[in-house]
């Protein structure tokens, strides 16, 4: 699309009971919800200070006997009576927006509660060993005062680390270093049979180190990882550049921000840190980071902002005002950088508490803030998680970064959502072909941002109320959510599996690859034990039938190849 085509015209919609419980759901979380997030945020807290108590050593006995007993469960299980496996922790206490229906009907639970402990820091190596529960919050209050951290620190300080392996993880720097499982050197499994092992990029489970990113656990239960440390400095700073123009326009800017025709990630012109905000059809903010000492920070002129104080302004506002007093520089605490975000989930605390952003609530109760996701979730009931379905949109879209202007046309003719996030990530060549993989002959293309060993992908986020339902118009999100899936495979982009998909079994494994994947499913025992991730990905209630048939379901001829050939 050359030029941007209005937006489609839509008829009026009628306001039903559930559109009013929603406008005045600020009450809930007011007086419910946020006082217990604040109290299991504190609990949670105080659990990880108990932690740094413990020695290293500590931490590893107690790990090893924590395996010990998953491996005891998991042998306990008769295949012919209980279910496919799952970890025991609730549905609601997920931090996606996917329902976890598959925990609702017949299946086997394995305690993985007490997995939250960092298990080593080794400063010689610059690796962090963690197990799965620990979270982007307590992993940078353990590194960031030692001036390093994560390579890839997702910015809500809840997401953990498993789940940001074995589904998906992003942040400024994946543009240099990939996503969050790109920068894990080691996985420690309990695979089916109760064995235990560790899968590195070079040992006998190359195959499955390739293949546990976003299967969503359905190869084994991941027990620890070891990831990758950099270096990092006390400040960020962080340069904010309006942008004008069509969206094109816009999505042109962003590219130029940090992808110059380069081959080298240690060209200087190249920032640690990217993100831009699209705040409208026609204006964005462009920010770019690069670690600064704090004898940089505190020189006479520079301007220090401490983002991370809970009577500051929403990060995703400060960054806006760019747009009316031009480009500036300031430097921020790296740590509160990394989480700038968390405060206000992005911009989808306007929504849920549409006054929490006013200067005398962020002064009196910003210290409360945010509500958690998994108690959002379990305050929702059935009416109002499927009227968010309908008229609500968190979605991310996962495309090469060339085709970035395409996907912000599309966005705005059928959704209208605004702002949008986009961050770019490297998608790398690797010895497998894994479910997610880059454009065939991409070497040779060397468009803008790539290089020999990786594709520069971007994600274009999507959390927020569609324009047409804010005018009080029809709006289809189920729909809606088809259409984005379908262009997606279109473009050879990706959808996260954290979000609510619409895909049926075909159309998810022409967007994925399934290869290595159900390579090793068999291999390691997979079959039978735990789900597909398919079926775990899926919308809606599982049917007892639904369940045996997935015990025992194996993936034909690759759905890709049937449908290409038709």
């Amino acid at each position: 699309m050359a030029d941007l085509e209005a937006p489609l015209v839509r008829p009026k919609r009628k306001k039903v009971w559930v559109d009013y419980f929603v406008q005045f759901r600020w009450i809930l979380v007011i007086f419910v919800v946020l006082p217990i997030s604040f109290t299991l945020y504190f609990l949670t807290y105080l659990g990880d200070v108990r932690s740094d108590w413990k020695s290293y050593k500590q931490r590893q006995k107690e790990h090893e006997e924590n395996v010990k007993k998953v491996q005891k469960r998991l042998k306990e299980r008769n295949p012919s009576k209980d279910g496919l496996v799952c970890t025991a922790r609730k549905p609601w206490i997920a931090v996606g927006m996917r329902n976890v229906d598959y925990k609702r009907a017949r299946h086997f639970e394995v305690d993985l509660s007490a997995f939250r402990n960092i298990l080593e820091i080794d400063q010689e190596r610059m690796i962090a060993k963690c197990e799965p529960l620990v979270n982007m919050g307590q992993i940078t209050r353990a590194t960031v005062p030692m001036n390093l951290a994560l390579a890839v620190v997702a910015e809500l300080d809840d997401l953990t680390v498993g789940g940001l392996i074995n589904g998906y993880g992003i942040e400024g720097s994946s543009h240099l270093y990939g996503l969050f499982s790109d920068t894990v050197v080691a996985y420690e499994i309990v695979l089916a049979s109760g064995q235990v092992v560790r899968a590195t990029k070079d040992n006998e489970y190359s195959d499955l180190f390739y293949a546990i990113p976003w299967s969503q656990g359905t190869l084994g239960l991941l027990v620890s990882a070891e990831i990758k440390l950099i270096p990092i400095k006390e400040y960020m700073k962080l340069t904010y550049k309006p942008v004008r123009g069509n969206v094109r326009d816009l999505a042109q800017a962003y590219i130029d921000s940090f992808a110059p025709d380069f081959d080298d990630e240690n060209n200087e012109k190249v920032p640690d840190f990217v993100e831009t905000m699209i705040y409208n059809p026609h204006e964005g903010v462009c920010m770019t980071g690069k670690y600064a000492s704090k004898e940089e920070a505190k020189m006479k002129g520079n301007k220090i902002n401490s983002v991370g104080w809970w009577f500051k302004p929403w990060f995703y506002q400060h960054a806006e005002t760019a747009l009316k007093k031009g480009e500036f520089v300031e430097y921020i605490p790296t740590r509160q950088y990394y989480h700038r975000h968390t405060r206000c989930l992005y911009w989808e605390g306007k929504l849920i508490l549409p006054f929490a952003d006013q200067w005398w609530f962020r002064f009196l109760f910003g210290w409360l803030m945010p509500p958690k996701v998994s108690l959002l979730k379990a305050t929702q009931g059935e009416a109002i998680r499927n009227y968010y379905h309908e008229m609500h949109v968190i979605q991310d879209m996962l495309v090469p970064l060339y085709k970035v202007p395409d996907a912000l046309e599309w966005v705005d003719r059928n959704m209208e959502i605004y702002p949008l996030w986009l961050c770019p990530h490297r998608l790398y060549k690797l010895p497998y072909k894994t479910m997610i993989y880059p454009e065939e002959g991409f070497e040779q293309e060397r468009r803008q941002g790539d290089t020999s060993y990786g594709q520069m992908y971007t994600d274009v986020g999507v959390y927020y109320t569609p324009g047409p339902v804010f005018r009080g118009e029809v709006f289809d999100g189920v729909e809606a959510v088809r259409q984005l899936e379908t262009w997606l495979i279109e473009n050879h982009g990706f959808q996260p599996q954290y979000a609510v998909s619409e895909l049926d079994e075909k159309k998810f494994w022409r967007m994925f690859d399934a290869g290595l994947y159900e390579q090793c499913r068999n291999k390691y025992g997979a079959v039978g034990t735990f789900m597909s991730v398919y079926y775990k990905s899926k919308k809606g209630r599982k049917t007892e039938k639904e369940v045996q048939e997935a015990e025992k379901a194996q993936l034909e001829t690759p759905y890709a190849e049937v449908d290409q050939a038709e």
